[in-house]
């Protein structure tokens, strides 16, 4: 069956595209939008044509697994053209979602009529990209800068209701009347007159002087280090100054800039990566996921409540059982303002709220598992506790029920050994705020069943989270990479370096925040025992001092009231103190040597990783530390970071710098893929 079909509907044209999943603009799609372009324009008994989609979406894109390879004619704005150029009005009928590729074959039809559920977007930003053919040049004239340049800029979509308002859309429809609405509206059009978007100057007209340059401003910190927003400003910026056709010339000028640089690959890394993350190795064919129907979960602090939203957002009915009634009540009303937060920000209805909330329930009796099909642990991170949760579980729970350790470094196999039923234990490890965060770490133990992880993976994708496997090892993959940097980090600080400084090479990489300002959030006394503290590292005498973050006004840093921070003498301070009682030199140390010392252990930790089998594949470390870490996407994760480095260049930079890391064992597996010229990744 031909992806592109046509069929009469009187004197209308009906041009249906079939290519699952989303109708991606592959190359034998466009050869069959052009012949029916032709078609319609040779066939005298056409006088309308209406451009539709079969299953779930309108044309959700570009064929991304076509960039980096021959270009395949016809190109997308070849047919684009032929379709804008056509004497006949040429209606799109959108539903689902119309993203990049799709919008812009949209914006080429003279009208566009949607389903009110669609969504439309140019998301070509997030893959590194801008909009390549001419939506940077057509959605401003339709419907001005102001709104299109944020569309380009950020990628994301807008609903249906908004296109209508900035007249992207002309008319709103029922979903199920699309079809029939879209043929009646372009029976309705054809005496008219067509608007073409490429000639389309009013809205252009409406630009206020300035505009571009202050949106560069109030948006610099977003898109600092970030080639495709500053390529996608520049070409709306020119459908402001040039005419439309050599506004296309640059817009395709920038395109070719972008998909030949390293950070749109990094990015397109980063796509397939993710979808590569939700594959198990090892997984007997044929493995089916089993049915959840009731979570439980123990504990109703941040991370229990954050872990029980995940679970009631999709539906999903929990029951939370914590020690203490005040406890649980606290918990309970930090789900609801929480939820009501999101509504105020008219993100959620407020009947999702009370929906979300109804599903809800609380005990202090852990009997009330007994119907759970999946029960998750969020208590303190000590083994005992867990293991003595975990025998309770085993004589609580049903058969068949899956028991999960929220752990975030403790091996899950000696929990998994208070049970009777090993193979029926799993890590879950959440990130805070678990229900903002969309990593989840699966921590295959070395009894967990297939069908168990089987379970696990889906449930994840049930809740919206990236999930990635991971083995059993002391912190898995994301927090014991992040040790091997917090190690560095604080051996700097004992040389000479300042928490100022290693904190903004971090971002000046591209992290949201360094290692100290990210230990002043979360609390310097996180683990700290007061009764034990005996003031052996700078820590626990910040910890002592009272300085345990920004909650006490001052940590690493000083705090104002505004939880801006400024470096403190007190703490310059405590480090030289604790460097002149170890012996350690002070010395200058540069941003570069901070970045590589930093940087390059990581990578080799990675390395350890794959030789040991924690991680099943390097792209999902990087999805790991993308989604939970805050490494920058635009740099592709630390594999990918590092193959563009090169590994010889971090081989030979972790062996200069081998007499001064912490803990330092150079992986042989990076050392091999060093010698051998390889990559990580390809």
């Amino acid at each position: 069956m031909s992806v592109i079909s046509t069929k009469r509907d009187g004197d209308i044209l009906v041009v249906t595209a079939d290519n699952p999943p989303v109708n991606a603009l592959s190359a034998q799609v466009r050869a069959g939008l052009a012949d029916a372009m032709a078609q319609a324009s040779t066939d005298d008994a056409v006088r309308a044509v209406v451009i539709r989609a079969a299953g779930r979406t309108f044309f959700a894109g570009a064929d991304i697994t076509e960039f980096g390879k021959p270009p395949m004619e016809p190109s997308l704005p070849t047919v684009i053209d032929a379709i804008e150029q056509c004497g006949k009005p040429v209606v799109a009928a959108i539903h689902g979602t119309a993203l990049g590729g799709g919008l812009e074959v949209a914006l080429g039809c003279h009208h566009r009529i949607a389903a009110a559920s669609a969504k439309l977007g140019l998301p070509e930003v997030k893959l590194g990209l801008l909009p390549g053919a001419g939506g940077t040049q057509r959605l401003p004239r339709v419907v001005g800068v102001a709104e299109a340049l944020p569309m380009i800029v950020t990628g994301a979509p807008i609903s249906a209701a908004k296109a209508q308002q900035v007249g992207l859309v002309d008319r709103l429809v029922d979903d199920a009347a699309l079809d029939q609405e879209a043929i009646a509206f372009a029976r309705s059009v054809i005496s008219d007159d067509h608007p073409v978007s490429s000639a389309r100057t009013d809205k252009l007209a409406e630009t206020p002087p300035g505009f571009f340059d202050a949106y560069r401003t109030a948006n610099a910190r977003r898109i600092k280090g970030q080639d495709a927003p500053q390529a996608c400003i520049a070409a709306v910026e020119a459908a402001t100054t040039l005419p439309f056709a050599e506004g296309i010339a640059k817009e395709r000028s920038l395109f070719k800039s972008l998909v030949e640089g390293d950070q749109s690959k990094a990015l397109r890394h980063v796509f397939f990566a993710e979808r590569a993350a939700a594959r198990i190795d090892n997984l007997p064919e044929g493995t089916q996921p089993l049915p959840i129907a009731r979570v439980g979960i123990i504990g109703a602090g941040t991370m229990g409540g954050g872990i029980a939203m995940n679970f009631l957002s999709a539906g999903i009915p929990v029951m939370m059982v914590e020690r203490e009634q005040a406890a649980l009540d606290r918990g309970v009303g930090i789900i609801r303002k929480n939820y009501d937060a999101t509504a105020a920000k008219g993100r959620i209805k407020p009947e999702q709220v009370d929906q979300a909330m109804g599903l809800l329930s609380t005990s202090l009796d852990y009997g009330d598992f007994a119907d759970c099909d999946l029960v998750i642990e969020a208590v303190f991170e000590l083994m005992d506790i867990k293991k003595d949760v975990f025998g309770k579980l085993d004589a609580i729970c049903k058969p068949g029920a899956i028991l999960a350790t929220n752990t975030s470094y403790l091996d899950v196999d000696e929990i998994a050994a208070a049970t009777s039923r090993p193979e029926w234990v799993v890590g879950l490890h959440f990130f805070s705020p678990a229900n903002v965060m969309r990593l989840l770490e699966v921590v295959r133990g070395a009894r967990t069943s297939p069908q168990v992880m089987a379970t696990a993976m889906a449930l994840a994708r049930r809740i919206g989270k990236v999930a990635v496997v991971s083995g059993v090892c002391h912190g898995f993959i994301g927090n014991r990479i992040l040790a091997a940097r917090t190690r560095e980090a604080n051996a700097l600080l004992m040389e000479g370096a300042r928490p100022a400084q290693v904190d903004q090479v971090v971002l000046d990489f591209g992290f949201p925040m360094g290692p100290f300002q990210m230990g002043d959030l979360a609390g310097l006394d996180l683990g700290w025992d007061p009764e034990k503290s005996s003031s052996a590292t700078i820590r626990e005498v910040l910890c002592e001092r009272g300085r345990r973050g920004q909650k006490t006004g001052k940590g690493f840093y000083d705090y104002d009231e505004k939880r801006n921070r400024t470096p403190s003498p007190e703490v310059d301070a405590i480090i030289a103190d604790f460097a002149a009682k170890s012996g350690k030199e002070q010395r200058m140390i540069s941003d570069q040597e901070i970045r590589e010392r930093l940087f390059y252990p990581m990578v080799n930790e990675a390395a350890l990783i794959l030789e040991e089998g924690i991680a099943q594949r390097p792209s999902d470390i990087d999805i790991v530390w993308l989604n939970g870490y805050g490494w920058p996407a635009w740099t592709g994760g630390p594999t990918f970071w590092a193959d563009q480095v090169g590994l010889d260049v971090i081989v030979a930079g972790l062996q200069t710098h081998a007499d001064r890391l912490t803990d330092f064992r150079l992986s042989p597996l990076l050392q091999d893929k060093a010698a051998q010229g390889c990559r990580f990744n390809g």
